[in-house]
């Protein structure tokens, strides 16, 4: 059974950086790791992912150049990194996992609370 936990959210002023962990039980090296955000009102996003195996990353336009996605396979944990932040990163961070080759996140956390204040 997979299990995701999330840690790290927090208050950050704007300009300030933040670290976001997933420990991961139960996933493989056939795994890709997403991250997700949802805003208040908003419907949830995709923010960035790595595959397990080989360490590919992906990010949506909107984080590019300011996050940085990554994984330590000996703690089955993967990190995002947030630098730069802006009010428009204030969201619920969600870690997510999804077989690689197929479409759909079926394993999701539980959710970490980020606030960036301007």
């Amino acid at each position: 059974q997979i299990q995701l936990v999330e840690s790290g959210g927090g208050l950050v002023q704007a300009g300030g950086s933040l670290r976001l962990s997933c420990a991961a039980s139960g996933t493989s090296t056939n795994y890709v790791l997403g991250w997700f955000r949802q805003a208040p009102g908003k419907e949830r996003e995709f923010v960035a992912a790595i595959y397990w195996s080989a360490s590919s990353t992906a990010y949506a336009d909107s984080v590019k150049g300011r996050f940085t996605v990554s994984r330590d396979a000996r703690t089955n944990t993967a990190y995002l990194q947030m630098n730069n932040m802006t009010p428009e990163d204030t969201a619920v961070y969600y870690c997510a996992a999804k077989w690689r080759g197929t479409t759909d996140y079926v394993h999701w956390g539980r959710g970490t609370q980020v606030t960036v204040s301007s």
